[in-house]
């Protein structure tokens, strides 16, 4: 395996909004977590939001969260949710399960800081199309009544997305801040009218990637206080480590692309997109 490479400078204060951290590829039960922290933390990363996708990897981001919470001056945050591959699991006892779980108290306990991931996803088709139309209609729901933002997942299913966040605004059923688009693939286009609802834009690895012409259209479309940064570690590694295991120590390189496309720094880049995500998540900064 290849050495990966790391951004030349370390720049204090990054937030990498998304990362599986409890995924297997980082050792059984997060036995290399301290290590992934400790990684974190030489590159400047001190707060990580890890999310989830269905009712075992939720009470694995709580979990991961309770165990690691400050390990190498991170702070840690998570989300809990029904992604659309999963959306054939989710059933009452599973909703009831999600009401209760993001109650203040248990909120608080645990640093749950979004309902996600939750969305359409028409790649694979893991869930029919019509199950994932009403898994996602009913988080909307729950994350409207429990005054708490979405993350937002859509592939491939920009149109039925769009129809159902238009129909919850026209309705009144989105917060000011609904949430975020993670990982956005969208058209600077439906990006623009995401931002018109109130949604931050999530950019990770594959804005890095050269053969992604459309990122520069993009950016320049979302305004700079709706642009958060992530990973989706372990997926999505940004060059010059794509093919490697992903871990939040590589967003820098997502934060440098950003910054070169707005004609930035890195460092002004990472601070704006930091406060950013603390907004998007009301945490104090």
């Amino acid at each position: 395996m290849r050495e990966p490479k790391y951004y030349p400078t370390k720049i204090e204060g990054i937030f990498d909004t998304h990362a599986h951290l409890y995924d297997e590829r980082y050792g059984e039960e997060g036995t290399f977590s301290s290590d992934v922290l400790e990684r974190c933390a030489m590159a400047g990363v001190t707060r990580v939001l890890v999310p989830a996708d269905n009712m075992e990897s939720s009470k694995a981001a709580m979990s991961y969260v309770e165990v690691n919470q400050g390990l190498s001056g991170v702070d840690l945050y998570c989300s809990i949710g029904i992604h659309p591959h999963e959306a054939s699991s989710y059933c009452p006892e599973v909703r009831q399960w999600l009401i209760d779980t993001l109650q203040p108290e248990v909120r608080s306990t645990y640093n749950i800081m979004a309902l996600g991931e939750i969305g359409l996803d028409y790649h694979y088709d893991l869930s029919p199309r019509d199950v994932q139309r009403e898994v996602f209609k009913d988080q909307l729901n729950i994350a409207y009544e429990l005054d708490i933002p979405i993350i937002l997942h859509e592939r491939e299913a920009v149109g039925d997305s769009m129809d159902i966040l238009r129909s919850f605004k026209k309705e009144g059923r989105l917060r000011s801040n609904p949430g975020v688009c993670h990982c956005c693939s969208a058209s600077p286009e439906i990006a623009a009218e995401l931002v018109s609802m109130g949604f931050y834009i999530g950019f990770d690895g594959p804005i890095t990637f050269k053969n992604n012409k459309s990122a520069p259209e993009v950016l320049n479309r979302v305004p700079l206080d709706r642009i958060v940064i992530e990973t989706d570690s372990p997926y999505l590694t940004p060059e010059p480590n794509r093919g490697l295991t992903n871990e939040p120590c590589y967003v820098p390189f997502v934060a440098a692309k950003i910054a070169d496309i707005k004609g930035m720094s890195v460092e002004e880049i990472v601070k704006i997109t930091s406060d950013n995500g603390c907004k998007l998540y009301g945490i104090n900064f």
